[in-house]
């Protein structure tokens, strides 16, 4: 039987060598590539194949959440596990909306990794048991999941978003999404008109309530 491909997209250098040792500790399971943001993590998949990218959600340049996205809408045969230390139920509602096909809590032991990995190959999804618990406690007392308000953008106004609450230029968003200028500062005025915010204080503001970042990246 061929090894299980991982690819292992997570910004932080120290826990994402802590994951990979877990993950190596496993029978069968091979890591392919890492990836430190979410853009790398698509050039490697596009690269390598994997079969399952697992995946931070909150990453430099773009997310999880978006990497995901891109991926199910290039309808990539690679399976992607949301591995992440947010535990509210509208993160996991927007990780299945993104096309994922697991969430898993950080603070999940090895034997649930590994559980995950099983069922996401096998075509199922896989919750972590406290996720999954809220998610259908909410579902049966009639709690729809809360809308995400970066629904109202395109993906490209989202990264673009992203960049500038990260407190990169004009300029240096243009060179990372090989746009003009004149087009960056384009997508940051229809992003201001859209969310009714005109300044970028505001704008990096929302971006850690949507979670689109963290406060004091």
């Amino acid at each position: 039987m061929s090894p299980l491909r991982i690819l292992l997209a997570e910004d932080h250098t120290l826990v994402r060598a802590g994951i990979r040792a877990l993950l190596e500790s496993l029978k069968n399971v091979e890591v392919v590539a890492e990836a430190a943001d979410g853009r790398e993590a698509l050039r490697l998949a596009q690269v390598h194949h994997p079969d399952i990218l697992l995946m931070d959600i909150t990453m430099r340049e773009m997310n999880g959440l978006e990497a995901a996205a891109r991926l199910s809408r290039e309808r990539s045969a690679t399976r992607v596990i949301i591995l992440s230390m947010h535990a509210d139920p509208a993160y996991v509602h927007q990780a299945l909306q993104a096309g994922a096909a697991g969430y898993l809590l950080k603070g999940s032991d090895l034997a649930e990794l590994e559980l995950a990995l099983k069922a996401v190959m096998r075509g199922d999804t896989y919750l972590s048991p406290s996720v999954s618990r809220d998610l259908v406690g909410n579902l049966l007392h009639g709690k729809a999941p809360a809308a995400n308000p970066l629904d109202e953008l395109t993906p490209r106004q989202r990264e673009t978003l992203q960049l500038i609450a990260e407190g990169k230029t004009t300029k240096e968003i243009a060179v990372r999404l090989n746009l003009s200028i004149k087009t960056v500062e384009t997508h940051r005025a229809q992003l201001m008109e859209r969310l009714d915010i005109h300044e970028v204080a505001g704008l990096v503001k929302f971006a850690i309530r949507a979670g689109l970042v963290q406060a004091g990246e």
